[in-house]
C-alpha cells in the first residue's frame, strides 16, 4: 500500500484500535490511556527522553556564550549551534533504516548514549572545536532518538492514543523552558557553565531503564517478522550525508558573506539539491497533496519560527536593555501554550477539522513573528513580544502535533522510519537554511557576527541596527503565511 494513502485502523499492522501489541491481544478498557496500565512504563519513559533533551535545549542557551568567552571561540558561536543540526540530518536518515530493518530500541539507545556522550565531550572541552565536535555528537544522537521515537509511537500504540502521546510530547517542553533558563543561569554562575552540560548525563539512566524493556516488550524488530530483512539503502545513507555536508557549507557561506564564499556556496548546493530530492517524498517541492505536503508543512512552520525565534532575546538585550535571563524568559509563556495548542488538536471532535485548525495556527505564528519587531519602536511595551510569542506558540502546537500525527495516519508501519526520517529532515533543514538567511541578511544589514552580539551584549555593549532585525522577523512572517497555503494543502479526502 502506498505511503500516500489513509489507511483503514482495522486493518493497521501493530496499531489498531484494538490495541492489539506484539505482546499480545487486550481491549481498550484494560488498555487504557497513556498513562494506564498497559501503556504508562513506555509513556513515562519515552516522555522522559524528550524532557531531557528539551532541558538541554532550553539550558544550553544560556550557558553557550560564556563557554565560547572562555574557550576564545566566539568567532566559532555559530557552529556551536549549527553542528548540531547538520550532523542530526544524517543521523534522522541513518536512524529510520535502522528502525524499519531492525525495530527502533537500537537507534534509540544509541541515540541516548551519543547524546550523552556528546553532553560530556562538551563540558570538558578544552578548545572550542572539540566543543563543536561535542555538539555535532549531540547531533548525531538527537536525530537517532526523535525518528526511532517516532517509530515506537507507530508500533506500540493504538491509533486513537498517537495524539494523546504526541500531546504529552509537547507538554514535557513546558517545564523545561520556563526552568531551563533560570537553572542553567544559576549553575553557570555559580558552579561554571561546564557542569550545565555534565550534568545532564547523569539522568539519562532513568529514561534508559523505563523505557528500554518497555520497547523491548511492545516495539521491538522489524514490523513484520516474517519478511526478510532488507539491506540498507547505501544511497539514501549518501544522499544523507551529502545533506549534512551541503548545509554546512552553505551555513559557512553565510557567516562569510565575502566573494570567497560563493565557492562553498555552490558546492553546498550541489550537494543539497538532489539529497532533498533523494531523501524527501515526491513532490514535496510542488506541496503536492498528502504526505508531500505535510513533510513541506513540517519544514516551513518550524524553520520560520526557530529563525525568529532565535533572533527575540538578541533583539531584547540590544535594543531593549533587558538582561539575557529576562529576555529569554520573555519566551517562557510560550512552553504553556505550545502543550495547549498540540492538546487541543488531540480532541477527537476537532478531528474532522484538522487541516483548518493547521490553517488557523500558521496564520497565528505569521501574526506573531510579524509582531515581534514591534518592539523596535520605544513607545511599545516589551511585554508585546511575550503575548505575541503566546499566541504563536499556540498555532506551532497546532501545525508540529498534526504534522505528526498525519504522517503516522498516511505511513504504512514498514515505512513509518523512513518517512519520519523525511519529516525530520524537512524540520532540520529548514532550521539551518532559514537561520542562515536570517544570519546573512541580519549580518549585511548591520547586525554583525551574532557571536560578538552576544558577548558584546553581556558586557553592556551599543546593540545593533534595527533594521537588521526587522530584515529578519518580516521575511519569515512571509515564509510562514506560505506554511498557511501549504496547511490548506494536507487534506487526503
Amino acid at each position: 500500500m502506498s505511503a500516500l494513502e489513509p489507511r483503514d485502523a482495522g486493518v493497521e499492522t501493530g496499531t489498531a484500535d484494538d490495541a492489539e501489541a506484539p505482546g499480545g491481544t487486550e481491549s481498550a478498557v484494560e488498555s487504557g490511556g497513556v498513562l494506564g496500565r498497559t501503556y504508562r512504563a513506555l509513556s513515562v519513559g519515552i516522555v522522559s527522553v524528550v524532557f531531557l533533551i528539551a532541558f538541554e535545549a532550553t539550558a544550553v542557551g544560556t550557558a553557550m556564550p560564556v563557554a565560547a568567552r572562555e574557550l576564545h571561540g566566539i568567532p566559532l558561536y555559530a557552529f556551536a549551534f549549527s553542528a548540531y543540526f547538520t550532523t542530526s540530518l544524517f543521523a534522522m536518515v541513518l536512524s529510520g533504516q535502522w528502525a524499519d530493518r531492525r525495530g527502533p530500541l537500537g537507534p534509540l539507545a544509541a541515540g541516548i548514549s551519543a547524546f550523552a556522550a556528546g553532553l560530556l565531550l562538551c563540558g570538558t572541552a578544552g578548545s572550542m572545536w572539540i566543543f563543536v565536535a561535542g555538539r555535532a555528537v549531540q547531533g548525531l544522537g538527537g536525530g537517532l532518538v526523535i525518528v526511532a521515537l517516532y517509530v515506537v509511537i507507530s508500533r506500540a500504540y493504538p491509533k486513537r492514543l498517537q495524539p494523546s502521546i504526541l500531546a504529552a510530547f509537547a507538554a514535557s517542553w513546558v517545564i523545561p523552558s520556563v526552568v531551563g533558563p533560570l537553572a542553567s543561569g544559576s549553575v553557570t554562575e555559580h558552579l561554571g557553565w561546564r557542569w550545565v552540560f555534565t550534568g545532564i548525563p547523569v539522568l539519562v539512566v532513568f529514561p534508559l531503564a523505563l523505557a528500554l524493556p518497555a520497547i523491548r516488550r511492545r516495539a521491538s524488530g522489524p514490523a513484520d517478522p516474517t519478511a526478510p530483512v532488507e539491506p540498507y539503502d547505501r544511497r539514501r545513507i549518501l544522499l544523507a550525508l551529502g545533506i549534512s555536508l551541503g548545509a554546512a557549507l552553505l551555513q559557512y557561506a553565510g557567516q562569510e558573506l565575502n566573494w570567497f564564499a560563493l565557492l562553498p556556496a555552490a558546492v553546498g548546493v550541489a550537494l543539497l539539491v538532489p539529497a532533498v530530492r533523494g531523501l524527501l517524498p515526491p513532490g514535496t517541492g510542488r506541496a503536492a497533496r498528502g504526505l508531500p505536503s505535510v513533510v513541506l508543512l513540517r519544514g516551513v512552520a518550524a524553520g520560520s519560527f526557530i529563525a525568529a525565534e532565535s533572533f527575540v532575546p538578541l533583539m531584547l538585550v540590544t535594543q531593549r536593555g533587558l538582561s539575557p535571563t529576562m529576555a529569554g524568559l520573555s519566551l517562557a509563556a510560550g512552553g504553556g501554550t505550545w502543550a495547549l495548542g498540540s492538546y487541543v488538536q488531540s480532541r477527537p471532535r476537532l478531528e474532522p477539522y484538522r487541516e483548518r485548525l493547521m490553517v488557523g495556527g500558521m496564520v497565528l505564528v505569521a501574526a506573531a513573528i510579524a509582531a515581534a519587531p514591534s518592539v523596535l519602536i520605544e513607545a511599545v511595551p516589551v511585554w508585546t513580544v511575550a503575548v505575541a510569542w503566546a499566541f504563536g506558540c499556540f498555532g506551532m502546537g497546532v501545525v508540529i502535533a498534526s504534522t505528526s500525527v498525519l504522517l503516522l495516519k498516511l505511513s504504512a508501519p514498514e515505512e513509518a522510519g523512513a518517512n519520519s526520517a523525511a519529516l525530520q529532515i524537512s524540520d532540520g533543514l529548514s532550521n539551518v537554511l532559514l537561520l542562515a538567511a536570517g544570519g546573512a541578511a541580519f549580518a549585511a544589514l548591520g547586525g554583525g557576527a551574532v557571536g560578538a552580539v552576544h558577548d558584546a551584549a553581556g558586557a553592556g555593549a551599543a546593540g545593533s541596527h534595527p533594521g537588521a532585525f526587522a530584515a529578519v522577523f518580516l521575511p519569515m512572517a512571509g515564509v510562514a503565511l506560505v506554511g498557511a497555503w501549504v496547511a490548506a494543502r494536507v487534506r487526503t479526502r
